[in-house]
């Protein structure tokens, strides 16, 4: 990220240290927080779709955290199927009100961390200013528990998604009062050639969402 610099930060967090990557803007209290794909396949805060939404964030002017949920890089714990990794993602999110500033929260997610991101959204005393999630993981975990959404949405979707079912995400979410979705032809779960359209889908709607002038 060329602009402005990510410097990489342990924090306490519900199962030990949470490794994350911080980039601050100035005169500024949106903090984007960034969750990654499923930990057990590979996913981490190094995914491409999760350092392009931490890019689109920071240049719409938030700081952004993108970090690693338990068990994963420097991150202490084990995979606890979600529950734990909402706990994580709450612990940064509580770590960036007190420590950035922070009083708008952008919260997104991809695959796994587009339910995480979900599942902590509805946990917190007040809806995210952004909740963006692509390719949220619909089927493998209790995202219909979370219906209906309590405050808006941006989702992101591939029509030809290999990993998490298109259909499964279009019946769920497609329609729903305050969903906002995106679809993406022709492409698949990693957004392969596809992620600079990613970003300006991105950045459009949280200029949209400001522009309407509600900003949280």
């Amino acid at each position: 990220m060329s602009r402005r610099a990510e410097q990489t930060q342990l924090i306490e967090g519900p199962a030990g240290p949470l490794e994350m990557l911080v980039s601050k803007a100035e005169g500024t209290d949106r903090v984007a927080v960034i969750c990654h794909p499923h930990p057990l396949q590979g996913g981490t805060m190094q995914n491409k779709v999760v350092h392009t939404l931490t890019r689109a964030a920071r240049d719409q002017g938030a700081s952004t955290i993108r970090f690693n949920f338990r068990g994963v890089g420097k991150s202490a714990g084990a995979h606890a199927d979600g529950i734990g990794e909402v706990e994580d993602c709450l612990a940064v999110i509580a770590w960036a009100r007190a420590n950035l500033g922070m009083d708008k929260l952008w919260l997104m997610g991809f695959s796994f961390g587009g339910y995480v991101a979900a599942a902590a959204a509805s946990r917190l005393d007040s809806w995210p200013a952004r909740l963006v999630l692509v390719a949220p993981s619909v089927e493998k975990l209790p995202f219909d528990k979370l219906m209906p959404l309590a405050g808006p949405a941006a989702v992101m979707m591939g029509e030809a998604d290999d990993v998490v079912a298109s259909s499964a995400v279009f019946e769920l979410l497609e329609g729903k009062p305050g969903v906002a979705m995106e679809r993406f032809a022709d492409t698949g779960h990693f957004f392969h050639g596809r992620l600079v359209e990613l970003k300006e889908a991105v950045e459009l709607y949280l200029r949209q969402i400001a522009n309407a002038g509600s900003d949280g």
